[in-house]
């Protein structure tokens, strides 16, 4: 009897064991499986929106509790919609990382980093006018003459618009070309700017306007003609900073009524995250993809846009507030 008791109190007791183990197992599992879930928010410059769809695809994939939901449009827009309107958004990308700081930092986000470059173009099709004649030596003579429509986005809501006048103000300087700014503007009647840079792509490519301002991205990724710009005036190459800081353009500040200066400087996209984002935990996932230099990064170099690897803030005070998920990804570079 004594030896029947024993045999259970061990069966028993190796139950518990199994029971344990299998309620330690199971937990670890749920831990591993668990991840983020929900809609994810982004807004970003609308010249992000094609990388951004292939980057959208292969992030769900890795995650497919995860429902990525974007909004594009210019980026100053963009921006203005979180912190003037309120729209909830977890992460904001933008053409120019100075909207982040402007309108965003410190109330709205604490860190910006900067991921990749563009430059300027002049894009065109088969339709457009002198499409035959056109080079980067006379396009701002094909741009004076009657008949040609041109446009770009505009300069409120839009980087790719105020860029665009800068690169006609560095044109003038550059050519030696006094008074061409201006001529180049009478024209381009209003009705030409366009409140972001990739609508102007449907009206080139349906024959309603002959050239349009872009960011060579776009047009690799459109299909599109170009006239590739010196680096003096395309606002591609940091090393030209000081020759494109003597353009300037006022454009409308934070609130209504009031105004700010943009001034040149070679194109530069930032990311953030909103700080109250109702999603933070997507929002790192997607941080820490995009900015992987065999993600994110890949896909923007293949499709026309050099990303920095790695990607940059400009001090350790901000490197220091990064999240964990992206740390590593992140230089401290001005």
């Amino acid at each position: 009897m004594k030896k029947i008791k024993k045999r259970v109190g061990l069966l028993a007791a190796v139950l518990t064991g199994l029971m344990g183990s299998v309620l330690v197992l199971t937990v670890f599992v749920s831990s591993v499986q668990a991840g983020p879930t929900g809609k994810l928010r982004i807004f970003h410059a609308g010249s992000l929106t094609v990388p951004f769809e292939k980057i959208e695809r292969a992030f769900e994939a890795q995650y497919p509790e995860i429902d990525v939901q974007r909004e594009a449009g210019g980026s100053t827009k963009m921006a203005r919609l979180i912190s003037e309107v309120g729209k909830p958004a977890d992460i904001m990308a933008s053409a120019d990382y100075k909207v982040i700081d402007n309108n965003l930092i410190p109330k709205f986000a604490n860190w910006n980093v900067r991921f990749a470059t563009n430059q300027l173009v002049l894009c065109y099709t088969d339709q457009s006018k002198y499409a035959d004649k056109i080079n980067d030596k006379n396009w701002y003579e094909i741009l004076q003459k009657k008949g040609v429509i041109w446009g770009h986005s505009d300069p409120n809501l839009d980087p790719c618009g105020y860029r665009s006048i800068m690169v006609l103000q560095l044109a003038e300087k550059f050519y030696n070309r006094a008074g061409l700014f201006q001529a180049l503007i009478d024209n381009r009647p209003k009705k030409n700017i366009r409140p972001k840079s990739v609508e102007l792509v449907n009206l080139l490519k349906t024959g309603h306007m002959d050239y349009a301002w872009e960011y060579l991205s776009v047009a690799i990724q459109h299909g599109l003609k170009f006239v590739t710009l010196d680096d003096h005036i395309n606002l591609g190459n940091y090393k030209y900073d000081s020759f494109y800081k003597q353009a300037q353009v006022k454009v409308t500040g934070k609130t209504p009524s009031t105004w700010i200066v943009k001034t040149g400087k070679s194109c530069t996209y930032g990311i953030t995250r909103i700080k109250d984002g109702p999603n933070p935990e997507a929002a790192k996932a997607f941080l820490a993809f995009l900015l992987s230099p065999e993600h994110g990064l890949k896909t923007l170099e293949e499709m026309g846009q050099p990303p920095f690897i790695p990607c940059r803030v400009p001090s350790q005070e901000m490197a220091d507030t990064l999240p964990s998920e992206i740390k590593s990804l992140v230089e401290v570079k001005n």
